[in-house]
């Protein structure tokens, strides 16, 4: 990626590592296809801390609000466009320096439970893109809010109930029309039911270290793929979040390490305490917003191009046509690590 000149200094001397600031937007814990948001953003920048406080700074001396935090909520009002055109153009402060991982959450619930069933998830892209064409609204959205449930470790009802009310969905879906492209897997996913039964026996037994829906952690990983893919080890520095245990820090090291990510660690701090997080929840808060305006045929063509040198091209992403305008061409591509 081009530089706006600040390259040389990523690295934390004589460590031998880059140092990334991170932060998220997006988050509503496991319920991804009932909550507030429908895209999950998980933004990091690359950036001497002096250097970020600069930039910090010049966002505060232009827009001039009186609160004692920013946030990209600041950014994105209508009376402050060209801060925000500012801080996203090739010339701004942060291009060439920083990177967003998005997800969309419907697709993630169906990639996530499409894997835990039948395998593996190879068979989700073409069930989530063929689903709301084929079988309507209504009927896509009960299975995708059945499937969120299935997945998610809080049940308030009989323990096996997520259970009985997602393969009733998918018996619908079948019935609707056996001739869809997505027939097959239907069928698999019907015939997946102790797979399912043994996944909830095991959240009753006590809970998981890793639950699977929730997009912070794979986004963490993923983060880390992105800037060690020039054999550099990298060491992210993140907003502390009450999902980030020290126990799970642990599983994203080692799943790191397991894919091969030059991974030298994850720090956690508060982010009013180091501007170059403040950086990452700006862009994060922007690019959430910007993603989801496309994914609801709502977008702004201006704010989408200048959002797409930063997007990962590995993020988790079902919408076709959405994906095809957020989507940033890069020579060298990789695989999401779910």
């Amino acid at each position: 990626m081009a530089g706006n000149g600040e390259n040389a200094a990523w690295a934390v001397p004589g460590r031998g590592f880059l140092e990334v600031a991170c932060d998220e937007s997006g988050s509503d814990g496991e319920n991804l296809t009932g909550g507030n948001t429908d895209v999950f953003a998980h933004a990091s920048v690359r950036l001497p801390v002096e250097s970020a406080a600069t930039h910090v700074q010049e966002v505060r001396d232009r827009i001039r609000s009186p609160a004692s935090e920013y946030k990209a909520n600041h950014l994105l009002r209508e009376k402050h466009r060209a801060v925000l055109e500012w801080l996203l153009a090739p010339a701004g402060p942060i291009h060439g320096n920083a990177q967003v991982h998005l997800i969309e959450k419907a697709y993630f619930v169906v990639d996530r439970a499409v894997d835990l069933l039948l395998g593996d998830a190879a068979d989700a892209l073409g069930l989530y893109r063929a689903g709301r064409r084929e079988f309507g609204d209504e009927l896509w959205r009960e299975f995708l809010t059945a499937a969120n449930q299935l997945l998610r470790v809080r049940n308030d009802g009989a323990p096996q109930e997520p259970v009985d009310a997602f393969f009733r969905t998918v018996q619908v879906l079948r019935r609707a029309d056996c001739r869809t492209e997505v027939a097959e897997t239907l069928d698999r996913l019907a015939m997946s039911r102790s797979r399912a039964d043994s996944y909830r026996t095991r959240l009753v037994d006590g809970p998981t270290l890793i639950p699977v829906l929730n997009p912070l952690l794979p986004a963490i990983v993923n983060t880390a793929a992105f800037w060690s893919a020039g054999g550099r080890s990298v060491r992210l520095v993140h907003d502390r979040q009450n999902m980030l245990t020290p126990e799970r820090i642990a599983w994203i090291e080692e799943t790191a390490r397991r894919a091969g990510i030059g991974f030298g660690g994850l720090r956690l701090v508060h982010s009013v305490l180091d501007p170059r997080v403040q950086l990452a929840d700006f862009l994060a808060g922007i690019a959430r917003r910007i993603a989801s305006d496309e994914l609801n045929g709502q977008g702004d063509p201006a704010l989408t191009a200048l959002l797409r040198p930063y997007v990962d091209p590995a993020s988790i992403w079902g919408d076709e046509r959405s994906w095809a305008v957020l989507e940033r061409t890069r020579a060298q591509e990789r695989s999401p690590v779910r």
